[in-house]
């Protein structure tokens, strides 16, 4: 075992996470070390100079792996039978302590998925909770009898649609699935279910991971009385959910008794120094914020905002989802984007290559905590589902990465898991070495925003009216200024000076890092963006 990475604080002595770049790998497709044609974790080490370590490298601060947990793969890793070890496809434990030390030794931190609503049909423990009613571990999972009409015992529907209930014949009683049936929901309203997965938690700690992603942290505690949700009338989780199920989910998901779940899952955190937790939270930022605790004291210190990447391109959509996070995050707490991630398109799929550039620019700019998804630094796109085989809704954005224009795309020597798209043109090796390429966009924009403390961990401040189509904002840090600037539209757009006056900024500004070839100064009385240009300028 080893421990977690001692802690390279700033002299303001801000958490290692303020402001830090987070890139999620999907360990089945990042890379394949033994040539079986799935991800492992030494494909992993083999890939990390790509992320942080030499002067041609990302330089993002931390991973995020999805599962790596032995698993049935009912949900792909998300349905877990052993929270406590590695499955064989991706390697050992002792593969996983040597990624953490690779990732270490290189400044790397290393966060995991956490799944505490639910395990697997096969995990030990719910297999005795579905041995008989008497079992000693019955009740860490939710039972209940059928309704008086033998069907379920309520109208609860999983996130994907169907009903939530699944009957067993063994017992003769119904139990719980906030999502695929061979995923059974933990009972928290038992205190044995929490200690257990606290002590999960502390066995991943205890080998030096610095965090976790928290799955589906909502849905873990229902209503005890099994009450019916009421139909959908409005939309009153993230776009999708109530219309998906038909009702909204009152009861059943973002009850206020989550809150103390998610407290216990911090008090665990905070027994060992420097470790984060990252809520996925499915809804809007007003009800995300209150899972941010006081000051972050208390719940998570991070939780992702999911309307930034549910926003369609719309300039005054994305406007205001900014807008949203910056005024309804609690004081001192830090919003979390993405704009893809392994269950979402990828944004050249969703926003079309051309905008990638610009997408990039915007995410990275923006006050938070980014988190990349793998293969988009480089443009890739989500397979044709034809292609992407019967789990096609979200295996298209799971393809392999591209690594060079082989055949096999550098991520194996073997047959990959998932086909390739496109990997002759679109590929690490092809961007590499290439000023203007996409890759070296990510390049630039991380290097600027690592040295430039205004952009690291600077305040934010919304400038309108600049121009039709055209977003603005200033960050502030440490005596730095910079105006960021981003024309989402197809046409050049001519700034209105006017609205930066109010701002006391000054009538020049040199380049720190564009979409474009733009370097030097610019005249902001005269400056015209490019159609789809992004530029950062002190200020």
């Amino acid at each position: 075992m080893v421990e977690a990475m001692a802690s390279d604080r700033p002299t303001d002595a801000r958490p290692w996470w303020q402001g830090a770049v987070i890139y999620q790998i999907y360990p089945r497709s990042f890379a394949d070390a033994n040539g079986d044609g799935i991800g492992d974790l030494r494909g992993i080490i083999d890939r990390l100079d790509h992320l942080r370590g030499t002067d041609a490298s990302l330089g993002v601060d931390a991973i995020w792996l999805s599962p790596i947990f032995p698993s049935p793969l009912h949900d792909f890793g998300y349905d877990i039978s052993d929270y406590t070890d590695v499955a064989p496809e991706f390697g050992s434990l002792a593969d996983l302590d040597a990624l953490i030390t690779a990732c270490h030794d290189r400044g790397l931190r290393l966060l995991l998925d956490l799944v505490p609503n639910h395990t697997s049909i096969e995990h030990a423990w719910f297999v005795e909770s579905r041995s008989s009613r008497s079992n000693p571990r019955r009740d860490w999972y939710s039972w209940a009898d059928p309704a008086p009409d033998g069907g379920p015992p309520n109208n609860w529907r999983c996130a994907f649609g169907p009903p939530a209930w699944t009957f067993d014949e063994t017992t003769g009683q119904y139990y719980l699935h906030s999502f695929y049936p061979e995923q059974p929901d933990l009972n928290y309203r038992n205190p044995a279910v929490a200690d257990a997965m606290h002590e999960v938690m502390r066995f991943w700690f205890r080998r030096g991971i610095d965090g976790f992603r928290v799955d589906a942290v909502a849905h873990v505690l229902k209503d005890p009385l099994l009450r019916d949700n009421p139909p959908y009338r409005r939309e009153t989780w993230m776009p999708g959910f109530g219309m998906r199920m038909n009702q909204d989910p009152l009861w059943n998901m973002d009850r206020p008794e989550v809150h103390e779940v998610v407290r216990g899952l911090r008090r665990v955190a905070d027994e060992f120094e420097g470790r984060v937790l990252i809520g996925e939270i499915y809804t809007p930022v007003e009800r995300l914020a209150g899972y941010l605790g006081e000051d972050r004291a208390d719940e998570f210190q991070l939780a992702f905002d999911f309307e930034l990447l549910n926003t369609p391109w719309d300039w005054r959509l994305f406007m205001l989802a900014i807008e949203r996070a910056e005024a309804l995050h609690p004081p001192g707490a830090w919003p979390t984007y993405a704009l893809s991630n392994h269950d979402n398109p990828r944004t050249a799929t969703r926003y079309g290559r051309e905008r990638a550039r610009v997408a990039a620019f915007l995410l990275l700019m923006l006050r938070g905590v980014p988190v990349l998804y793998q293969g988009e630094e480089i443009g890739m796109v989500d397979a044709a589902p034809s292609a992407a085989g019967d789990r096609a809704g979200r295996d298209a954005q799971r393809t392999p990465m591209q690594w060079d224009g082989s055949s096999s795309g550098g991520f194996t020597a073997g047959r990959p898991w998932l086909p390739l798209v496109d990997q002759e043109r679109v590929n690490v090796a092809a961007q590499a070495g290439d000023s203007g390429s996409l890759l070296s966009l990510y390049r630039r924009l991380l290097q600027v925003r690592a040295v430039t403390p205004a952009l690291r961990c600077g305040t934010h401040r919304s400038v309108f009216e600049l121009a039709e189509g055209v977003l603005g904002w200033i960050r502030e840090a440490e005596g730095d200024r910079v105006l960021v600037l981003c024309n989402l539209t197809d046409e050049p757009r001519a700034l209105d000076p006017a609205p930066l006056r109010r701002f006391g900024t000054p009538d020049r500004g040199e380049v720190l890092v564009a979409t474009s070839d733009r370097a030097g100064h610019a005249e902001l009385r005269t400056l015209v963006l490019e159609r789809l240009e992004g530029v950062a300028l002190s200020a």
